[in-house]
């Protein structure tokens, strides 16, 4: 990732954090996967709340997964922002289009 668009991260990041920011234990593990990371993402992800797979999502990723073609990880993030009453903010707007119940925000636009 370029220098450029860590400092745009970081802005929009700044822009939409009130208290804290959650993500799901999916996006920790997509975010922090690659073989390098940079430390401010590293930085970013060790201050979120990171919200594990508990009942109640595991049985929402169910419920939508029944109901929506798209992948495992994509469901489990939005099943998550769905339990928790979070909007999930994300570039990739098309992988959770369609989703009821789900709030969605592309910061990028």
């Amino acid at each position: 990732m370029g220098k450029n668009f860590s400092e745009n991260i970081q802005n929009v990041i700044a822009e939409i954090i009130d208290e804290e920011i959650s993500i799901s234990l999916i996006t920790k593990i997509e975010l922090l996967g690659f073989s390098s990371v940079e430390q401010n993402l590293e930085d970013f992800v060790s201050c979120a709340n990171v919200l594990t797979l508990n009942d109640e999502v595991v049985n929402k990723t169910i419920e939508l997964r029944r109901k929506h073609k798209k992948k495992l990880p994509d469901i489990i993030i939005a099943s998550t922002a769905i339990v928790h009453n979070l909007t999930l903010a994300t570039r990739n707007i098309a992988d959770f289009k369609n989703i009821e119940n789900l709030l969605i925000w592309n910061p990028w636009d």
